[in-house]
């Protein structure tokens, strides 16, 4: 494949990353430097002209000043390269080291509030405004009847497995806690909107994709969730994530100092962050990916994530006042 990068240089090495849910990953060595080969696997994302989308939007974000690792152009002026019917690309090697919310101070919070508002606004200047709508149509909000459904199927191979162990006794205790909220709030599903702001966005922004050295962000990795969605929201489930500690309480001081700056980045207000922060508390308490990737698709990768995410929906529940004046105040 080098071949076809005249300026890589002459293969060293070839090593396998152990990170990443969806895709493969691979640092290359060479004569002339070290590069991060992607393998693109994700049927949603790993079509040729989806990935020449993303490619083309970090090459202009890059030229507005965005953090980004843009791909390497090969000696047909493409970026990416095909075989055996499969997508791979070569990025630069960007060193650095990734940082949850826990490593971070106010200061540097803050920062990435303002950091993902430069992105959206960035994409809306680089971005077609008609292309990519259809995704998500509608942004309909889960309907609780099909989670009710979904928690009694989790439920009974949970139950079910063998040998059974702590963790499947952990997501039976926590499907039915989330089958009793959901009955005390299923009047509060969010109304289908007439159309909350959207706009385009990275689409998976979380900590495992933004790079740091020193305290400074230098890239926004992977940018295979590249599409049109409800800006805000994006920025909630961010915070979600970067913020969340191991017993499911988000850091609200942090919350807020990175909300402030993205809203005054984005230009997005209170209303609009308030009315994010309610589908995204709803999308949380209907959600269960994690225990579909372990008991459907037998995927254990993301278990150790589910103490913390299982958590959080249950003290976001209760503390959900204090949550949303941390992203409005």
């Amino acid at each position: 494949m080098l071949r076809r990068y005249p300026d890589a240089g002459e293969p060293l090495t070839c090593e396998p990353l152990d990170q990443g849910l969806l895709n493969h990953g691979y640092r290359v060595s060479t004569t002339r430097g070290s590069y991060f080969l992607k393998h693109h696997l994700d049927d949603s994302t790993g079509d040729r002209a989806t990935i020449v989308r993303q490619h083309r939007a970090t090459q202009r974000l890059q030229s507005l000043g965005v953090p980004v690792a843009p791909p390497v152009v090969d000696s047909e002026g493409d970026t990416v390269t095909e075989i055996g019917g499969r997508c791979y690309a070569l990025h630069p090697w960007v060193e650095g080291l990734h940082r949850a919310g826990a490593q971070l101070t106010l200061a540097q919070s803050l920062r990435l509030g303002a950091l993902l508002g430069a992105v959206h606004t960035g994409l809306e200047q680089v971005m077609d405004a008609g292309a990519g709508a259809g995704g998500r149509s509608g942004h309909a909000s889960p309907d609780p009847a099909d989670t009710f459904a979904l928690i009694d199927e989790l439920l009974a191979t949970a139950r079910g497995r063998r040998p059974r162990d702590s963790f499947d006794e952990l997501a039976e205790h926590r499907l039915l806690e989330r089958r009793t909220l959901l009955e005390q709030h299923a009047d509060r599903r969010p109304p289908a909107p007439d159309g909350p702001a959207t706009g385009w966005v990275h689409g998976d922004f979380h900590p495992l994709n933004v790079l740091y050295r020193g305290a400074d962000p230098v890239a926004i990795l992977d940018w295979d969730r590249l599409g049109v969605q409800p800006r805000a929201e994006e920025a909630v489930r961010a915070a979600a994530i970067f913020f969340v500690q191991p017993a499911g309480e988000l850091e609200l001081g942090k919350v807020r100092a990175y909300a402030r700056a993205y809203r005054r980045a984005a230009g997005a207000g209170a209303d609009e962050l308030a009315a994010a922060v309610h589908r995204v508390w709803w999308e949380r308490l209907n959600d269960f990916w994690i225990l579909r990737w372990r008991y459907c698709l037998n995927d254990l990768r993301a278990d150790p994530q589910f103490p913390a995410v299982s958590a959080l929906a249950v003290w976001w529940t209760r503390e959900y006042e204090a949550v949303r004046d941390a992203f409005t105040g």
